[in-house]
Order: C-alpha cells, then sequence, then structure tokens
C-alpha cells in the first residue's frame, strides 16, 4: 500500500496549515481593527484645519483629495476659506481663523504656502500652539520649496505628499494612535 502524504488532500493540493491559521488570525485581528476604527470615525471624525489665505489653493484642495481618496476614514474641516471677514481689518482676520483653529484636533500646513504669506501663516502656527494643537507640516509638491528652520522647530511632524503618510500623521497627532498598516503580499510557493 502506497503512504499518503498527511499533507495533502484528496485533490493533490499540499495544505499548509500553519500558514493558514496564522493567514486566518491575521485577517480576524485586522477586520477586528477596520471594524473599530471605522465605527469611531464615524461618530467622531478626525477635526482638521487646514491652513490657508482665504482662497482654496492647490495645495489646501490637494489636502483634501488626499484625505477623500482613503476608505473608512471620517474627517471634519474646521477651515473655511470663504469666511472672509469684510468688515474690521486685520484682526477681524485673526479672530475668524482663532475660531476656525479652536475645534481642530490637528492643524495641517502645506509648507508651500508660508512662503506667499509668511505673516499669516506664522499667525495660524501661533493659535495652534496657543491652543496645543499639533501642527503636521506638509513639504513642498515635487519639494520646490526649501523649509525654513523656524518652521521645522515649530511643526511637530513633517511629512511628504502621499495619502498614507497624511492619514497616518493625522491619526497619530490627533489622538496617538498608531496606525501602522502592513501591505499584505500572496504568491505561491508552488
Amino acid at each position: 500500500m502506497p503512504v499518503r502524504d498527511p499533507r495533502k488532500r484528496r485533490g493533490g493540493a499540499i495544505r499548509r496549515t500553519p500558514n493558514l491559521r496564522a493567514e486566518l488570525r491575521y485577517t480576524c485581528a485586522r477586520l477586528r481593527c477596520c471594524a473599530e476604527e471605522a465605527a469611531v470615525s464615524e461618530k467622531d471624525p478626525y477635526r482638521v484645519f487646514v491652513t490657508h489665505l482665504f482662497q482654496a489653493d492647490e495645495d489646501y484642495q490637494r489636502v483634501f483629495e488626499y484625505l477623500e481618496s482613503r476608505d473608512n476614514f471620517f474627517y471634519a474641516n474646521s477651515a473655511n476659506v470663504a469666511a472672509v471677514p469684510t468688515a474690521g481689518g486685520p484682526e477681524a482676520i485673526k479672530d475668524v481663523l482663532r475660531e476656525q483653529i479652536r475645534p481642530a484636533e490637528v492643524v495641517v500646513m502645506p509648507i508651500a504656502m508660508f512662503e506667499s504669506n509668511p505673516d499669516l501663516v506664522r499667525f495660524q502656527m501661533d493659535v495652534a500652539q496657543a491652543f496645543k494643537k499639533p501642527i503636521l507640516g506638509i513639504k513642498s509638491f515635487g519639494e520646490t520649496v526649501a523649509i525654513r528652520k523656524d518652521v521645522v522647530d515649530r511643526c511637530d511632524d513633517i511629512i511628504e505628499w502621499n495619502d498614507r503618510s497624511l492619514i497616518n500623521a493625522i491619526k497619530k497627532l490627533a489622538r496617538g494612535e498608531d496606525a501602522a498598516e502592513w501591505e499584505v503580499i500572496e504568491f505561491d510557493m508552488d
């Protein structure tokens, strides 16, 4: 009588039980994590303020394109570029910015914006620090602008333009969540 390999199924394929068990444990853990994350995020979205100059420039819009490109990430934008005060001068502008930054959990600052109006962006950074809001700097797209040392020193984190990096940094700075993600690569050993 021929000896049969106990790992072989009747169909002839070799069963890799230890890998299958590990894969199932990983999948179950990931599903629990995603379910908890989605439930928390829908009920309590991340409150984000993106620095602006009361106009939606390319970098401002790009931040929201990146945020919206990820599934199961929910955020509330506390910035309102259309809320330009018509009266009151510079002090009214500062009051509007204070009110927009106050509810945010994290302030996102595209670094290239600093060169357009350093005083207004510096004021937004001052307000964020006064309210104890972490500042997340995003390098200029294509790294066309050098980052000033005083800006680097005031940012809690500086990242590249990448949707995953942006969202992970927001999660970390806003709520201290470790948002490490792993890529699953499937391959056949045969």
